[in-house]
């Protein structure tokens, strides 16, 4: 067994891992996961119908949501049912270019998502500080751009992780630390030095998600200090409400990520909070995002509540 541990080979195979220390709950755990994925594929399906069928939505703000939840809709799509098998029927194993082929997916659609979420915050910061001129600068030419960009940036950026992974040999063992493939947790197996891999990816980070955060933060400071400024109480308290559904967004999305990114760099993968902060990097976003702007947008609560309304009686007609 030494001697297979210690020889250099390429794995047809890696093993992902469950949570440790509750494999009699993984199939409640896999329930819990089936039923994020639905209401993630329901809740964003709904976000895109509401804005697609209702000329009212064609804004700026609901574009940019659209695209958020189109991201979260493949991000999703291309992970939670490997997981599902994972939990509840114990697929632990997953062939190796699938393996990189879903670290692509899902470091590529986390930086679109980023790049989505400024998009949003930049929207808030015309909005709130240059009211008069928002239709003038956030106009359909500019969102298309801001949308080639975000695919273009992402795929020019995290395209070489798979080839820089697949260029390493392993010695160690072919088990992950999570329920799905990431850069970090792949390179950490590799028994040769991975240095270019620990480089480009913390580059990877910084140049697209950090830059974004830090973007995100220097809007949000001008928003603030645009709102300090109102003499009306009511205008900056309406000011601040416009802001509640994107700032749930960004903080669900980057602390995560930044946890994440943390413990895969300076601390252990195996411990139980990195493996839950995993989980929830990948499963809340796509849950979270739709729900919030749901029930904080009147305009699509109530586009979708009138779906929901017309589809009862249609049922109730014809049973």
């Amino acid at each position: 067994m030494s001697d297979f541990n210690t020889s250099v080979f390429q794995p047809s195979t890696f093993v992902l891992t469950g949570v440790p220390g509750l494999e009699s709950a993984h199939s409640w755990i896999g329930f819990s996961v089936c039923f994020m994925y639905i209401i993630a594929l329901m809740a964003n399906c709904a976000i895109l119908f509401a804005v697609k069928t209702d000329c009212s939505l064609h804004e700026p703000m609901y574009i940019l949501l659209c695209m958020l939840s189109l991201i979260d809709l493949i991000l999703s799509s291309c992970t939670m049912p490997k997981m599902i098998s994972l939990f509840w029927m114990d697929a632990k194993e997953m062939a190796f270019n699938a393996c990189l082929t879903q670290v692509f997916f899902i470091h590529a659609l986390s930086a679109m998502e980023s790049s989505v979420l400024l998009a949003m915050s930049f929207d808030r910061y015309v909005a709130i500080c240059h009211p008069l001129r928002h239709a003038s600068i956030l106009t359909n030419r500019l969102l298309i751009k801001v949308g080639l960009v975000a695919v273009g940036r992402s795929v020019l950026v995290f395209i070489p992780l798979p080839f820089l992974l697949n260029r390493l040999s392993f010695c160690r063992s072919n088990m992950l630390s999570h329920s799905y493939c990431l850069h970090q947790d792949v390179m950490k197996l590799s028994c040769v030095d991975a240095t270019v891999n620990f480089v480009y990816g913390l580059f990877a980070i910084l140049a697209v998600m950090g830059l974004d955060c830090v973007l995100i933060l220097l809007s949000y400071i001008l928003i603030v200090k645009t709102i300090v400024s109102l003499s009306s109480t009511e205008a900056g308290i309406k000011a601040i409400n416009t802001c509640v559904s994107h700032l749930c967004a960004v903080l669900g999305f980057y602390i995560p990520l930044i946890g994440l990114s943390v413990v895969h760099r300076f601390g252990s993968t195996h411990t139980n909070s990195a493996i839950w902060m995993a989980n929830v990097y990948l499963l809340v976003p796509p849950v979270l995002n739709p729900i919030v702007y749901g029930m904080q947008t009147r305009q699509i609560r109530q586009k979708i509540l009138i779906l929901f309304h017309h589809n009862t009686i249609h049922a109730e007609r014809f049973p």
